[in-house]
């Protein structure tokens, strides 16, 4: 995962290795709010995931709840929707926010290279911007 800032968390090896991917990331989450018109408060955390199949879950996070999710699909494969409490979503190209908390979520098996960005705000740290 990628954190967009340093909050007592443990900040991942790659943010400082790929600082510029790691800003990249979280322009990419304001370009598609501001392209898509979605009210939606900059995420502090965002999960890249590369030819991942996720079997049905709803996210753990770090115990505590979790913003809504926004997720995009990325890469050249076929079928890998995203399916939410059984519902299917082609995600490719197309973000979607869903409460990944508290909905049941799963990936459609895929063909070719497929990635996901799924960004998102721990409770912990939503609390805590609240309070500042």
């Amino acid at each position: 995962g990628i954190f967009d800032t340093d909050d007592g968390y443990n900040i991942p090896l790659g943010n400082a290795l790929f600082p510029d991917l790691s800003e990249s990331v979280f322009e990419l989450e304001r370009k598609i709010c501001e392209f898509y018109k979605l009210e939606r408060p900059p995420s502090s955390h965002c999960a890249v995931n590369r030819n991942a199949e996720f079997t049905p879950h709803v996210d753990s996070g770090r115990g505590a709840g979790q913003s809504l999710s926004m997720i995009v699909g990325l890469g050249d494969y076929a079928r890998g929707s995203l399916f939410i409490e059984g519902e299917s979503h082609d995600i490719r190209y197309a973000p979607l926010e869903f409460d990944g908390w508290r909905q049941r979520h799963w990936t459609e098996p895929f063909d070719g290279e497929r990635y996901s960005l799924v960004w998102f705000t721990p409770e912990m740290k939503t609390k805590k911007l609240k309070n500042d």
